[in-house]
């Protein structure tokens, strides 16, 4: 055999099979992101890197992306992500635009990084994201989508929870256990760390960057305390919200969640599989509020969440929720005879695509048992045939795949036929 070039190390070939999925995906996404009232939108595969330097952290800069120079002499990367492009393209419009704006996209995007398990060096990702109001209420709604796209894929409570927490009452906590401002990154980063590493060696770690034992402890009781959320009147505001919106049975309240520690300012929040064996983020968030400052805007709040398909297409995999998908959109075969009859069973086609229905007729003349076999592989449900005796009597053939049983019918009440047919399945 010949030596077959693989792909690209860290990417995915999607045959129709897995490409069912993704469509799928893509679809649920929508539908969600929709009932919302979010608009789509899209931005380059490509852009400065520039753009990425001005937004992004060093490592994902200089280590995770994909860069190149182009013909031209400019330095370009495929997205690492698409939170820069939203900047860029919110400043570019700030003054034209109707706020608050509600936009989602789903689309591409390269990193390079570590491949393991859940983890890919391209990737789809929905981001969703509300600019241009700063409420608790308003992180309630991402929240609340984060929670409704998990309900439609069937995800229940114990297999799948978002954990909420927010930046501005830890930093009040921080305050109220005497931490100093300039010591507050560093406690946030301890308390990012603290499920990577083992107790012993975490509470080492927390008296090596400054803190005292009675700060440590203080610490310690605050991150077990799952009602300190009433202590704070966003997050008291945010969870009204959520039980209002219906997604409250979804969320909790969790002190230890940290993310994006020189970029969210508010509530953050992650969603994570609970019941299968990854046991991994699925998605993550929050409200951030410098979102145009590094690129030439005027200040503009923001809050939304990123979720990649990888982690979560592993996930409901595992579950058995990925739905029976069609792997071909033409449920109905119309067959060729012979060379001769070929021509009436493209003119049946043509017909039947004119009155709404996909249909896929098959390209030569073959022995039926081979084209039925063909219907069966691509799971179509029925099968149209068209030999001497139909075409001599203005008839078609319709067979069900399904049950098996097959009519004669003029040529006229085929697509009514088959209608009733297609509904059947």
């Amino acid at each position: 055999m010949k030596n077959i070039i693989p792909p690209v190390k860290g990417t995915r070939d999607f045959y129709p099979e897995q490409m069912a999925v993704r469509t799928w995906f893509y679809a649920t996404v929508r539908r969600v992101s929709e009932s919302f009232g979010y608009q789509e939108w899209e931005a380059p595969i490509l852009e400065s890197l520039d753009l990425y330097a001005a937004k992004s952290g060093e490592e994902l800069v200089k280590k995770q992306s994909y860069v190149f120079t182009d013909r031209g002499g400019d330095e370009i990367t495929l997205r690492p992500e698409l939170t820069p492009s939203l900047a860029r393209m919110i400043a570019q419009k700030q003054g034209e635009l109707a706020f608050p704006a509600r936009w989602w996209s789903f689309g591409p995007f390269w990193r390079y990084e570590k491949m393991q398990k859940g983890r890919s060096r391209e990737f789809f990702q929905w981001n969703i994201d509300m600019l241009g109001v700063n409420s608790p209420e308003a992180d309630a709604e991402l929240v609340a989508i984060a929670a409704g796209f998990l309900k439609a894929v069937g995800l229940t409570p114990a297999q799948a929870r978002i954990y909420v927490n927010n930046r501005r009452f830890m930093d009040a906590e921080f305050e109220r256990l005497g931490i100093a401002d300039d010591m507050k990154v560093g406690v946030s980063s301890l308390v990012d760390r603290r499920e990577k590493m083992e107790p012993a060696a975490w509470e080492a770690y927390a008296l090596e960057i400054g803190l005292s034992a009675q700060q440590l402890d203080g610490l310690k009781s605050l991150l077990a305390d799952a009602e300190a959320w009433r202590r704070s009147e966003e997050l008291v505001r945010l969870f009204a919200a959520l039980q209002a919106l219906g997604a409250a049975d979804y969320v909790e309240f969790d002190p230890n969640i940290m993310r994006g520690l020189l970029y969210y300012t508010g509530t953050v929040f992650e969603a994570f599989d609970v019941s299968g064996s990854l046991r991994r983020a699925i998605l993550g968030g929050g409200r951030y509020d410098n979102l145009l400052r590094d690129v030439g805007g005027e200040p503009l709040s923001g809050v939304g969440f990123a979720m990649g398909d990888v982690v979560i297409g592993l996930v409901l995999q595992e579950l058995g929720l990925i739905p029976p998908l069609a792997i071909t959109p033409s449920a109905v075969l119309v067959t060729v005879f012979s060379p001769e009859l070929q021509p009436e069973s493209l003119k049946l086609a043509a017909q039947l695509r004119r009155e709404g229905f996909n249909i896929t007729c098959y390209p030569e003349a073959a022995k039926l048992p081979k084209q039925f076999k063909f219907a069966d592989r691509m799971g179509m449900q029925a099968v149209l045939v068209l030999g001497p005796d139909e075409v001599a009597r203005g008839q078609a053939t319709l067979k069900d795949l399904a049950n098996s049983t097959q009519l004669v019918l003029e040529r006229a009440a085929v697509p009514a036929a088959l209608k009733q047919v297609l509904e059947r399945h």
